[in-house]
């Protein structure tokens, strides 16, 4: 009998292999994907994602964790595919331009995958008109941007600008967050939101999307 306790366990130790035997394992005995994915995996990165708040998990343990969820996701995804399973929402990433920053571009981007999420990464250094093509091309629900210096923080207001200039803005939400960026600075520049940290930018996601 497939176990997805057993399962949300391997991702939370981080146990790639393990995850992968028991996402086959259930997959293997006709568990339909997308309770494996959200009793399995998902239940699995929201106890990361909780520990990691409560500063009981660190960034190597999440990235950890991560490995083994997308271990076991890769499993799970053709017939997720298959059965024309929607994701919870679809969120354009990236780091702004001038900044070359990615660990923590990249945390939120496997907590958000973990959650449910497709991701579409377009990297660093990522000028506002990439930001506004990736709109155009994928129509996400969220547009999330991430600054580490208080010097390429206005590449956040320019890709806002940039939105509202192509008339996109009010078909995305904007997410910011990084270690300079506050709610205030949010607030100023017009985002929809801001998230201190990977574990709060899944909430808020959640949040925005059912906000409409």
């Amino acid at each position: 009998m497939a176990d997805l306790q057993a399962l949300a366990e391997a991702v939370i130790n981080g146990d790639r292999d393990e995850a992968v035997r028991l996402a086959q394992e259930a997959v293997d005995e006709g568990v339909p994907p997308e309770s494996i994915v959200n009793e399995g995996m998902i239940v699995g990165m929201n106890e990361v994602g909780r520990r990691f708040k409560a500063n009981e998990f660190y960034v190597p343990e999440v990235l950890i964790a991560a490995r083994a969820m997308h271990a076991g996701m890769d499993v799970v995804k053709p017939l997720l595919t298959e059965s024309g399973i929607e994701p919870r929402g679809r969120v354009v990433i990236g780091t702004v331009q001038g900044d070359l920053h990615d660990i923590g571009k990249n945390l939120v981007a496997m907590m958000l995958e973990g959650g449910g999420y497709e991701m579409i990464d377009l990297g660093v250094d990522i000028p506002p008109d990439q930001f506004v093509e990736a709109v155009d091309e994928h129509s996400p629900n969220i547009v999330a941007m991430s600054a580490l210096l208080t010097t390429t923080m206005p590449g956040m207001k320019d890709t806002i600008d940039a939105l509202e200039g192509a008339g996109m803005r009010d078909k995305v939400k904007v997410m910011i967050g990084g270690a300079p960026v506050t709610q205030d600075y949010a607030d100023e520049i017009g985002a929809d939101g801001y998230a201190p940290d990977a574990a709060s930018a899944v909430d808020l996601a959640a949040e925005l999307i059912s906000a409409g």
